[in-house]
């Protein structure tokens, strides 16, 4: 494995000016991935997941602009890259599978067009190459008949299908990384387990690099190495997946953990973790998760924890403070 991850984010920050103040929505976010690792980013709703991708494929709408920090890509800095060769950047090498493949799929087009277009935007090859290349493709994710299929329009094809065509538009310009955002919330739990299957075997095939957004702690235990949990746009744990889901260290970790059921497990209840996300504009001072955490101390709620290496992975908690707990 190369020692140049394939990404590498350092202390990346996002804001968003406003009448009344600038929003921070993501804060001094740092995490790399390897060469065919799949790097899952987990946590609820507003913690700063999707945002981490859009920005690092150059996509935040204004006002939101990137405040601090730096996004590598194999090695080469491309936060300041100009929009022009950002566009050069995304499909050639950053590839995007998104939550809805009806959002990424054009109707009026068959998907061997869409296919086609897409690889002779990024690759030296013929109309009649970049056929054979898209029908190759969609052999790759699973497609069946690829040669009849790739005249077939979106609409032709059903939820976990159309996933797959997305899939491969992700894949036509053999991307170093592809930024996966919500890719099996829209399917049923059969295609999601398929999906997934997918994304881990292209990993292993081809070494691309794949950052994972997800809510859900399943599909994060069953496809990715390594997990970083975000709360409230602050990296709060980071690690190898069976480390951090076998002994979380953070106490917001574990409140995710403990709310996913187990097979053959008997719980009168499972655990819930109080209260909500703050809002971006209400993060409290400290640790943000201090107004839920059931182990809140005093230090928490005036002095922000950073990220301690532990073993193999590392967390922002006063908890493990060793000078404090001693």
């Amino acid at each position: 494995m190369s020692d140049t991850p394939v990404l590498d984010v350092r202390a990346l920050s996002v804001e968003f000016p406003g009448r009344h103040g600038t929003l921070t929505a993501l804060d001094g976010i740092s995490l790399s991935i390897q060469p065919g690792e799949i790097l899952g980013v987990v946590g609820e709703s507003g913690a700063g997941k999707s945002m981490t991708g859009l920005a690092v494929q150059g996509l935040l709408e204004p006002p939101g602009h990137i405040a601090g920090g730096e996004v590598h890509l194999a090695g080469r800095r491309i936060d300041r890259l100009s929009d022009r060769d950002m566009e050069k950047v995304r499909g050639a090498e950053i590839g995007a599978i998104f939550q809805d493949p009806l959002t990424s799929l054009n109707p009026l087009f068959s998907v061997g067009q869409q296919l086609i277009e897409t690889i002779r935007q990024h690759l030296d090859l013929g109309r009649r190459e970049a056929r054979q290349r898209a029908v190759e493709l969609l052999a790759e994710v699973g497609i069946p008949a690829p040669d009849e299929r790739v005249d077939h329009y979106p609409h032709q094809f059903s939820g976990g299908m159309r996933q797959r065509v997305v899939i491969a538009l992700a894949l036509a310009a053999r991307p170093k990384l592809i930024i996966a955002d919500e890719p099996t919330t829209a399917l049923d739990v059969s295609i999601q387990a398929q999906i997934t299957a997918l994304l881990r075997r292209l990993c292993d095939d081809h070494g691309t690099a794949v950052m994972l957004v997800t809510h859900d702690m399943g599909v994060i235990a069953e496809t990715a190495d390594r997990v970083a949990v975000m709360y409230a746009g602050r990296l709060v744990e980071i690690g190898p997946v069976v480390e951090v889901i076998g002994n979380p260290q953070h106490p917001y970790t574990a409140g995710l953990m403990g709310s996913i059921p187990e097979l053959g497990a008997r719980k009168p209840m499972l655990t819930q973790i109080d209260g909500s996300m703050p809002r971006l504009d209400s993060i409290p001072r400290g640790c943000a998760f201090n107004p839920r955490c059931p182990h809140v101390m005093e230090k928490c709620r005036t002095d922000r924890p950073e990220l301690v290496v532990s073993g193999s992975g590392a967390s922002a908690c006063w908890l493990n403070d060793k000078e404090d707990v001693a």
